[in-house]
């Protein structure tokens, strides 16, 4: 299982450097070895930033590998280079903005993604760096742009996803269209190509980008390899990707592929669709029929959660938890009772600790794991998790037909998803056009 993980989840960019403007200039003799080599330059100036010859070419060889191993037919290497040119700098742009917004990635938040990351490979947290050098990476690179591409998720879901609001009626009407449709338990695999416009384009530039458009349709239905189209014309952030959506339900599509893409049939590219994000074409590779009712396994747990102070260290607080765990299991004592007096979480200790019946994985790891190694009514040891000491006890375990929540859940994520899409594209387009850039060739 590889440990690349691209957009829609997370973009691991290799390392990418931080020149200031000035040094960007200073750089432009650029250093030599004793043999006169030039190790490093400038290849485009990103307002007060810069992308490294050494950043595009490592990514370079990146994608093209990831594209040869999936039988893709690469376009010429300077359409690959521009592509991948086009998206550092957008990258660039969003590391700036994010900076001066004042969103920080603290080393917490960069491990959590990393134990994901490891649990999902399986492998170690510890194991993490020899799986990375397996594949080529080195771990300080790989951890260094796993932070930048967190920071740019953060940035666009405030920008973006935080500025979608569906109201509850919205969702009702929604979901009674989906009915109606027959579309809402199928899935369909999709490739999409943007050709895009500025939102300030002329007249002419429109007619420009609604010529290159029809140019790039005239292709692919000559038959073309689509995917092929939409590394070497797609202004998408997925087209490195060959345009590759992925799998997604109906009503997952964005919106504007909503009514297009379920009338298709497998192979086929739609007509030049008109957004406000420009022109884009759609094929869709496949579909298939989802299944619709989902059971999920539910624990019913209570805890008890004691914190550390400036009296009370570690080793008090656990020694405290291990003494109410001892009297619970003598019987001199009651779970619920302790909890109402001394837990610490003032959400569950009203109701004696009680968390209710729920997934595990609604949980921090370490507390999940903990809870799913007992036995239905054994009791924990005292164990630490980011919000303090816990001793935790099973009360239960069933099956639950959560269908009706998940469909309800499932169709505002789709729904927001469906805006969020277009949205970005726009919002990606925005800090192009307003941030200043010069390629070097």
């Amino acid at each position: 299982m590889t440990l690349r993980i691209f957009p829609g989840l997370l973009l691991l960019a290799l390392a990418t450097g931080t020149l200031t403007a000035a040094a960007a200039d200073d750089a432009l003799p650029r250093a030599k070895t004793s043999h006169g080599t030039p190790l490093d330059r400038v290849v485009a100036v990103v307002n007060d930033g810069v992308v490294l010859e050494s950043e595009l070419n490592a990514q370079v060889a990146e994608v093209t590998q990831r594209l040869q191993s999936q039988n893709v037919q690469l376009p010429a290497p300077s359409v690959i280079r521009d592509q991948v040119l086009e998206r550092l700098v957008l990258e660039e742009v969003q590391a700036q903005h994010a900076e001066r917004a004042g969103i920080v990635v603290s080393d917490e938040q960069v491990n959590a993604a990393l134990q994901d990351i490891a649990n999902r490979n399986k492998v170690s947290f510890d194991q993490l760096p020899e799986k990375l050098a397996s594949e080529g990476l080195v771990y300080a690179d790989y951890r260094k742009n796993l932070r930048r591409e967190i920071q740019r998720q953060v940035l666009r879901n405030r920008d973006v996803v935080q500025r979608i609001n569906i109201s509850p009626r919205e969702l009702d009407q929604y979901m009674e269209r989906q009915k109606n449709t027959g579309n809402s338990n199928s899935e369909y695999n999709v490739s999409h190509i943007l050709i895009a416009v500025a939102q300030d384009a002329t007249p002419k530039q429109l007619a420009a980008a609604r010529q290159k458009a029809e140019e790039v349709a005239a292709r692919a239905a000559k038959g073309e390899p689509f995917n092929q189209l939409a590394i070497t014309y797609s202004d998408s952030q997925t087209a490195l990707e060959g345009g590759a959506l992925g799998w997604l339900k109906g009503p997952a599509l964005p919106t504007f592929l909503a009514d297009v893409v379920p009338r298709m049939k497998p192979g086929e590219v739609s007509d030049i669709l008109q957004t406000g994000s420009g022109f884009h074409l759609v094929k869709l590779n496949d579909v298939r029929a989802s299944t619709a009712k989902q059971i999920i396994r539910q624990t019913h747990l209570r805890h008890i959660l004691l914190k550390t102070s400036e009296v009370e260290d570690d080793a008090t607080v656990q020694q405290k938890l291990a003494t109410m765990r001892a009297q619970i299991l003598a019987g001199t004592a009651d779970f619920a009772v302790l909890a109402k007096t001394s837990s610490a979480d003032p959400g569950s200790a009203v109701d004696g600790g009680d968390l209710g019946w729920t997934t595990l994985d609604s949980f921090v790891p370490e507390f999940a794991r903990q809870a799913e190694a007992l036995k239905d009514n054994e009791i924990s040891e005292p164990f630490k998790t980011q919000f303090g000491w816990h001793i935790v006890q099973v009360l239960g375990r069933r099956d639950f037909d959560n269908t009706a929540t998940a469909e309800r859940e499932q169709a505002y994520a789709q729904l927001r998803e469906s805006r969020v899409d277009e949205a970005t594209d726009v919002w990606l387009q925005q800090l192009r056009d307003e941030a200043y850039v010069e390629l070097r060739p």
